[in-house]
Formats: C-alpha cells, sequence, structure tokens
C-alpha cells in the first residue's frame, strides 16, 4: 500500500560528473525512467550538469547513448550544461559521480553561501555495496566502462529513488 504526503514543490536532484557527457547524463535518464515507471514524475525532477565547461550545449557521448539505448533508456534529448552556483538552490540534491567533482562542488556550494540548501552527496553512497566509491569515467575506454556505470548508476539511482520517496512518506513503492 501506497501512501504519501504530496510535497508544495518537486523534489529536485541533479546529477554531476565533469563534461556532463557519460556519466550524469546516464545518471539522469536511468533515474527519471525509474521515477516515471514508479509513478512519482509529478514528485520527483532529474537534471544534469558537468563541473567543466568543455561539452556544453553537445549531446551526450554516442557511446553512452548506444548503451543507454540498448537498456532502454533514450539520452538523445539531453543536452551538456556547466552546473552553477545558483544550482545549489535551485536543487535538493546534488549528486557527485567522483570523489574529484564532490570536491569541485563543495567548493562551488562554498561560494553560493546561505543560499545553498541543497545536500550533497556522491552516488555511490547510495549504492548497498560501494559507498564511498567513484562511478569510473568511461570516457577513454572500451564498452566494458559504459556497461559498469550502467550497472552501478541502476542500482544507485533505485536506491536513491527509495530513499527520496521514503522522506515524502511514500512506502511500498514497488521501485
Amino acid at each position: 500500500m501506497t501512501s504519501a504526503v504530496k510535497p508544495e514543490k518537486p523534489v529536485r536532484v541533479l546529477f554531476v560528473c565533469l563534461g556532463n557527457i557519460c556519466r550524469s547524463p546516464t545518471a539522469e535518464a536511468v533515474f527519471r525512467q525509474q521515477v516515471q515507471q514508479a509513478g512519482w514524475q509529478a514528485m520527483i525532477q532529474a537534471d544534469s550538469a558537468g563541473t567543466a565547461a568543455w561539452h556544453v550545449g553537445k549531446a551526450p557521448d554516442a557511446r553512452s547513448q548506444q548503451h543507454a539505448r540498448i537498456r532502454g533508456y533514450d539520452l538523445s534529448s539531453l543536452r551538456a550544461r556547466q552546473v552553477k552556483v545558483e544550482d545549489f538552490a535551485e536543487f535538493d540534491h546534488v549528486i557527485a559521480m567522483d570523489a574529484a567533482n564532490y570536491a569541485e562542488l563543495q567548493r562551488l556550494r562554498a561560494d553560493a553561501g546561505e543560499a545553498a540548501t541543497a545536500s550533497l552527496s556522491l552516488l555511490l553512497d547510495h549504492h548497498p555495496e560501494l559507498r564511498g566509491g567513484d562511478v569510473p569515467d568511461p570516457y577513454y575506454g572500451g564498452d566494458d566502462g559504459f556497461e559498469k556505470v550502467l550497472d552501478q548508476v541502476e542500482v544507485a539511482c533505485t536506491q536513491l529513488l527509495r530513499s527520496l520517496l521514503k522522506t515524502q512518506g511514500v512506502f511500498g513503492c514497488g521501485c
């Protein structure tokens, strides 16, 4: 049985990697699909960004799109953007893909001052077996790297969704 207290505004989650063309758009697409399949898209929203500006406006890496598509995720409409200080006020949760980006996000969050209300965590903090670890950057590797990212992201996003729904008073979501 599902019961929930409807929030005044949706919970907003921002996934962040370095260039916003591999890991963070994958996490965004996986998480969005999980939220939609659970029927909570009015309650939880997702976006992604990168700490670097190298790929702003570009679509996710073709290999990320290909591997995600095989598993039923569509990254084709996503476009890279750079994280900004205001994101710490506009989002409830900012989730880094690795320790290096986490450190950069801590610096940006400090720049936001009191306006920064978003929590900051690593994605794998939500993975039952890989807490504190980094989602590996597949950019310079082969197909197995993109598959590993998807494996880790799927598990961590499922746990993240469960946790967010519980904080909203939703139990037994079936996700």
